[in-house]
């Protein structure tokens, strides 16, 4: 498993009976997780005296409920920072878990001797934008809601970055991916985290079993002859590490490379265990 163990400002406490507590800077909050199967006893403070808890409901959804939390605060990564919201369906605008990608990919950029072309599809509030962009690649980062972009556009300044190269697209991914091949544009690196399920703006259905293998097809049209890695996120448990490693290795067969996969995850502090938060696929170049 690879892991997210480099966050100060962050930290998943305890988790047990479908939820976690987790500190986000100095904010602790409750939320829901269907790995958390599990039932040991709940001894830490903090889940009798959180700052935010949302309680999933059995009709679907859920809602939060407060207890002193601003309504917008910030948290640090290295030398990122993220502002952070709760807002529907338990999340805050990061997930934090992709940190052990962000490490992963910026050696490499760092370390390619040129300058890397990335595009992030899916790029939601815009952590790997900025992990790339800090590590010196120039990114477009591509996503259908508005309100993210804008989002990750507040966090490239937070962050310092609001002068990096990065190329800001509120757009469907398969079609300005479509569009881009059209242009004859080509990328030294994509990475993808998209929705295990989800609409597009007039209605499409989009389902990650159904959909990925065609969007993964497409993007490898996108890559310049030398490119530097493809990474996939999945949050979905029936797409196995495995399953994102045979796709990538199929599709991205022309170029000398190698594939990894497997789960990614965070440390969970009061009892040593690492809770498994999706699973990624990576190809790096060989060369």
């Amino acid at each position: 498993m690879w892991k997210a163990n480099g966050w100060v400002d962050y930290e998943v406490i305890d988790c047990s009976r479908g939820e976690k507590l987790e500190r986000w800077g100095k904010y602790r909050l409750i939320r829901p997780d269907p790995q958390i199967i599990w039932d040991t006893e709940k001894k830490d403070a903090g889940w009798k005296h959180p700052n935010g808890h949302y309680h999933r409901s059995s009709k679907g959804g859920g809602e939060w409920e407060f207890f002193d939390l601003p309504k917008q605060w910030s948290i640090r990564y290295k030398n990122l920072t993220f502002n952070l919201k709760p807002f529907s369906f338990k999340h805050t605008g990061l997930f934090p878990e992709q940190a052990a990608n962000w490490d992963w990919f910026s050696e490499k950029i760092k370390h390619a001797g040129r300058e890397i072309r990335v595009l992030n599809l899916f790029a939601y509030t815009g952590g790997a934008t900025l992990a790339a962009a800090a590590a010196g690649a120039a990114v477009t980062h591509v996503d259908a809601s508005k309100g993210m972009v804008n989002w990750a556009k507040e966090n490239a300044k937070s962050s310092g970055l609001e002068d990096a190269p990065v190329r800001w697209i509120v757009d469907d991914c398969v079609k300005f991916a479509e569009r881009e091949i059209r242009r004859e544009k080509t990328y030294d690196a994509i990475i993808m985290d998209p929705p295990s399920y989800g609409r597009g703006p007039k209605g499409e259905i989009w389902k990650i079993e159904d959909n990925i293998h065609g969007l993964v097809k497409l993007c490898c049209r996108l890559l310049s002859d030398d490119p530097l890695f493809f990474l996939i996120n999945s949050y979905t448990t029936g797409l196995a590490p495995s399953v994102l490693s045979y796709l990538l290795a199929a599709e991205l067969k022309q170029y000398r490379g190698q594939v990894r996969a497997d789960e990614v995850g965070l440390p969970v502090s009061s009892n040593g265990l690492v809770l498994p938060c999706g699973a990624s696929g990576r190809w790096e170049s060989n060369a």
